[in-house]
């Protein structure tokens, strides 16, 4: 009798258990199902990163390599040299050449100063002493036409003194035949003493004033002599100061040409300022390659396949080493059907197949324009032969909100699952 009566009530509890899983299976699957509507995930995505292969810039032999396989290095770090002497002895030659420009230049500008003030110097001083020679010609040309005049004067003078003298000689001459003639008529009583006295007093007189003009024929003559002489000698100091013109228009032409020097010495400073500039760009580029013999890490990341030892000898180019970068990024090949409302900045949840328990968090960062099989080394034409419409897939690059913990090992190529939220 107890069996029965309680076989009927637990097949109810049963039925209402059972039910309320089912009702809640049912909801918790219903709200699963709502809940993935706002999600798109896929398991065709891979960790990718910056890799940097390590090359030299110049040829040498390696003296030290300061990393190993695997290792961490940061920024800035020394990761090789190579032996620098060689590019030392050029550094030193480089600088010395470029102290023998920087001095020549000096040279050249002291050269252009000097000359640019003793230029102007001498050509002022040319200028100055022309135009005194120029100025003294003009005076004495002024002199010797007062010259010239006095000796016109002069022979004017004598002429008019010779002709008193010519006239004072014929009067003379007339007088003294008079004081004859009345000489004779007095001796035979013809005529007065008074008048002989008379006539030998107009001879003696006559006598006089021949005396008296030739005095004055001699005075003009030494008159006319001084003003000949001081022709003679003004010409001659006028041919002087001429000749002294000729020397300092001489002067003043090589003066002249003083600018043209000014330009040789300009032109010199330049030479010396292009030659100063092409030995510092020597130099540059001699430092620049001994810096380059000290190889370091362009940034932060792991060393991986080192292929570099001490006494090697490399050459511009040549791997040595690659640097997987400790940026990491996701690229996540999600269905074109799956981007309807993907968009840049929406948060992704990250699962990683290495780590199951590491959580990753990030968000898209950009979404390809076009397939990645468009970009493929030989991609699909569909225009040719038959066409079967096949889902592509679009790379869709996904960054981290915060780098992975340092105890985790991740590197590109590593296979994850992230999950972005659409909605």
């Amino acid at each position: 009798m107890q069996v029965e009566s309680t076989n009927p009530r637990s097949g109810k509890a049963r039925k209402a258990v059972v039910a309320v899983v089912l009702v809640a299976l049912l909801a918790w699957g219903l709200w699963y199902y709502i809940g993935s509507l706002s999600y798109e995930e896929t398991d065709n995505a891979f960790f990718d990163g910056g890799v940097v292969q390590i090359s030299p810039r110049i040829p040498g032999q390696v003296l030290r390599v300061h990393v190993a396989d695997n290792q961490h290095v940061d920024k800035g770090d020394l990761i090789a040299e190579i032996d620098p002497r060689d590019f030392e002895a050029s550094a030193a030659q480089a600088r010395a050449a470029m102290d023998a420009t920087g001095a020549r230049e000096t040279g050249a500008h002291s050269g252009l100063r000097l000359t640019s003030s003793v230029t102007q110097a001498v050509l002022v001083q040319a200028g100055a002493g022309l135009e005194a020679a120029r100025d003294q010609v003009r005076v004495l040309q002024a002199r010797l036409r007062q010259d010239e005049a006095a000796v016109q004067a002069a022979q004017a003078g004598w002429q008019q003194a010779k002709a008193r003298e010519d006239a004072a000689e014929a009067e003379s001459k007339r007088a003294e035949a008079d004081a004859v003639r009345y000489r004779a008529l007095y001796e035979k009583d013809e005529v007065s003493f008074q008048t002989v006295d008379r006539a030998e007093t107009d001879a003696r007189s006559s006598k006089a004033h021949l005396d008296a003009a030739r005095q004055a024929v001699a005075a003009a003559q030494a008159q006319h002599d001084q003003a000949q002489a001081g022709r003679t000698a003004s010409a001659a100091a006028l041919d002087i100061a001429e000749k002294q013109v000729r020397q300092a228009e001489g002067r003043f032409q090589e003066a002249q040409t003083a600018p043209q020097q000014v330009q040789v010495r300009q032109a010199d400073l330049h030479s010396a300022s292009a030659q100063k500039e092409q030995t510092a760009a020597a130099l540059q580029l001699a430092e620049l390659n001994l810096s380059y013999t000290k190889i370091y890490a362009p940034e932060s990341g792991y060393i991986t396949k080192k292929s570099v030892e001490p006494g090697n000898f490399v050459q511009p180019g040549q791997v040595l080493m690659a640097l997987v970068s400790d940026r990491l990024w996701v690229v996540a090949n999600f269905k074109e059907t799956q981007l309807r409302h993907m968009r840049p900045g929406q948060p992704v949840a990250i699962r990683v197949d290495a780590y199951p328990q590491l959580d990753l968090r990030g968000r898209v960062d950009s979404i390809q324009s076009g397939s990645g099989a468009r970009f493929s080394l030989l991609p699909p034409e569909n225009a040719t032969g038959n066409y079967v419409k096949v889902v592509q897939r679009v790379p869709v690059k996904i960054v981290l909100d915060a780098p992975p913990p340092e105890q985790y090992r991740i590197g590109p190529g590593m296979s994850v699952v992230p999950e972005v939220k659409v909605k």
